[in-house]
């Protein structure tokens, strides 16, 4: 066993065993390196990448092939959901190469951390010939290499700011410009299969619920039934469990069809969010249904026993990708003794297979409605039937050998699902779903807060380690402002702002007017970047925006909002031309464009009456609600339960409406 036999991550356990002298990213493997005067491989992947095994199973596992390593080089294996950072730097050099990233990221670095080379999957012919030529050219032609090291370490130190033109711009945010913004995304739209018009096709939920708020506030049909054709598509496809539930991280094709099977938390966090929010936009009830089955999912295959939530399922059982999730004809007959025929109709199987080698990926074309009707069939009566036919094929598929499990827990990624798990108990009033929440949130505090106050990135075997990063301190704050406005918790936003004040003393940057990535006690690389753009995940600078802009309305704090404002301003030049790229970005804009309600209820009823306020859409909003008139927030000063009756008072930018017993004329304040 190599070094990587100690540590938790089970991307790197899964390296443990391998010949390759491995070493965690850390100060051991970069002194060694530094001491002998050696070149580094630093080989980054995940747990759930099906390339990552398949380069390990080529090379990593082949003697031949480490040997080569172990002679030339210090190679440090790391996990990119644990160390972002580490992951970032390298992946911007990769790309300064002018070499198209993704994992595994495989990068070559002077003793000293700077990269000259790299590239992603390698064949193991490819990869020996790489290491021999690497190899002689460090001891024979050092001084080039050094040379071209300083370029790229240069090119990686620029600031994101700087690299591209982020100025503050501070016109007035307009409708026009946001009419703007979504043409500019709109021709990029695949209007037959929905999400955007390439492949492979990521869910990007950010983008979408942009979406959702453009069609909300601009009242078009044009975008709105671009949206709901999207998340119909999504859910009815191939990438979305139709057993199981969840979502797979990207189809490989333009229509949804064939997923690449692993499935993420942070995607399904987010998606949980979406189709929330969507179902309370449309009351679609496709969206309800899909919203229930990603939580049965998560809370089935990603809950621990103390709360969190883990990071992730493989793509691979059994060495073969998708194996869990696929079924051939013939193995159908033997599970589904009844309505066998109308099942392969349902879902699209076909004798020979309606993917490689004779295997079948469930997916619609049509919804229940439109099904029933081709095929004569009572609604109620089909609905009855894929409940008996998914009860059977998940009880049949949890016999068969499991995907890997991705056990650790990311504080980030607990954060974004705290967040879907809240929207959808204010959407859907299931108070199993607030009770999940809770759990999680009572975890995050415990278990992955250190006793100074800061977060910790990763927790696993009762052990959280690694500084958190901005992801993590943007995400779990996000959760806690949501959970304070379902539960009327005070103990939720007092937590939130704490985190809110170590981020802005750690991570902001006042010359710039971003947050860094990195703590500022965290542990010094070549480069300290800011995450900017929005991609897979929402770019922790968009986030934190979000939060400071409506925690600066929550806690009275014109300087959280100040900061929020400022960073959107650095962010207009984007927006008008690249949504795609900041649709997070984009969300805060639209909600800059109206004074967000600040609605306050004090009395005994405060919870019946936000239940029914979220009855309606209205997404620019903040809740707060006491039983009993309060000093703990600016907000509640001076609010009282008039005549002992539940109260509600309907402000924008401190200026209140007359107060109301009925949630009816609160609404009608919203103008809704």
């Amino acid at each position: 066993m190599n070094a990587l036999a100690n540590e938790t991550s089970p991307y790197l356990l899964q390296h443990a065993h391998n010949p390759v002298n491995w070493y965690p990213w850390g100060v051991e493997a970069l002194a060694k390196a530094q001491k002998e005067h050696k070149p580094i491989i630093v080989s980054i992947g995940y747990s759930a990448c099906h390339w990552c095994h398949v380069m390990e199973r080529e090379s990593f596992e082949n003697t031949e092939v480490a040997d080569l390593m172990n002679e030339y080089f210090v190679c440090i294996k790391v996990d990119r959901e644990e160390r972002p950072d580490v992951d970032a730097i390298y992946m911007d050099a990769l790309q300064a190469m002018g070499l198209r990233g993704g994992w595994p990221l495989n990068v070559f670095l002077m003793p000293d951390q700077r990269p000259f080379y790299g590239g992603t999957y390698f064949p193991i012919l490819q990869w020996k010939q790489l290491l021999e030529n690497i190899g002689q050219a460090f001891d024979n032609h050092y001084e080039e290499l050094s040379k071209s090291a300083d370029e790229f370490a240069q090119n990686i130190s620029v600031s994101e700011i700087h690299k591209y033109g982020l100025l503050p711009n501070q016109t007035q945010n307009t409708i026009e410009e946001l009419h703007t913004m979504y043409q500019n995304l709109s021709k990029n739209f695949d209007s037959i299969h929905g999400g955007m018009a390439k492949a492979p096709k990521f869910p990007m939920p950010s983008i979408w619920r942009f979406l959702l708020q453009y069609a909300y506030v601009s009242q078009s049909q044009e975008a709105k039934e671009y949206l709901e054709n999207t998340l119909q598509k999504m859910g009815f496809g191939g990438i979305y469990d139709q057993i199981g539930g969840g979502f797979a991280r990207y189809s490989v094709d333009g229509e949804w069809f064939c997923p690449h099977f692993e499935k993420m938390l942070y995607d399904n966090a987010q998606l949980l969010t979406l189709y929330s929010e969507a179902y309370s936009f449309t009351k679609n009830p496709i969206y309800k249904e899909i919203a229930y089955e990603i939580i049965e999912f998560v809370t089935r295959e990603l809950k621990s026993d103390e709360g969190g939530f883990y990071s992730a399922l493989d793509a691979d059982s059994e060495g073969e990708e998708g194996k869990f999730y696929i079924w051939k004809k013939r193995h159908l007959e033997e599970i589904l003794t009844n309505d066998l025929e109308l099942f392969c109709k349902y879902y699209n199987i076909t004798n020979s297979g309606n993917w490689e080698f004779g295997n079948n990926i469930l997916f619609k074309n049509k919804t229940d409605e439109d099904f029933a009707k081709e095929n004569n069939i009572e609604i109620n009566t089909l609905k009855e039937k894929i409940k008996e036919w998914k009860n059977i094929l998940l009880t049949h598929r949890g016999k068969r050998v499991r995907p890997g499990l991705d056990d650790k827990i990311l504080a980030g990624w607990n954060g974004l699902m705290l967040k879907g798990i809240v929207d959808a108990y204010k959407v859907f009033g299931e108070q199993k779903f607030l009770e999940f929440a809770e759990e999680n949130a009572n975890f995050l505090m415990s278990k992955m807060t250190s006793s100074e106050g800061f977060l910790w990135r990763t927790y696993k075997n009762g052990v959280a380690k690694i500084q958190a990063y901005l992801e993590d301190y943007a995400s779990v704050i996000e959760g806690f402002l949501a959970l304070y406005q379902v539960s009327f918790n005070p103990k939720y936003y007092e937590f939130a702002q704490r985190l809110i004040e170590y981020t802005i003393n750690h991570f902001y940057d006042e010359t710039e007017e971003m947050f860094f990535y990195t703590d500022a006690n965290s542990e010094e690389l070549i480069a300290r970047k800011k995450e900017i753009f929005d991609n897979v995940i929402p770019s922790s600078n968009s986030i934190m925006a979000q939060n400071l802009y409506f925690a600066g309305i929550l806690f009275d704090n014109q300087k959280y909002k100040d900061i929020a404002l400022q960073m959107l301003s650095r962010m207009k030049r984007v927006l008008g031309i690249q949504v795609e790229y900041a649709g997070n970005w984009a969300w805060l804009y639209v909600q800059t464009l109206t004074p967000t309600a600040e609605i306050v209820m004090i009395g005994k009823e405060i919870q019946e009456y936000r239940k029914a306020i979220e009855q309606h859409f209205y997404p620019n909003k903040i809740l707060i609600g006491s039983e009993k008139e309060s000093t703990m927030l600016p907000i509640l000063e001076h609010r009282t339960a008039i005549n002992g009756k539940t109260t509600l008072y309907v402000c924008f930018d401190k200026t209140c409406q007359l107060p109301t017993f009925s949630v009816t004329d609160a609404m009608k304040q919203l103008n809704i």
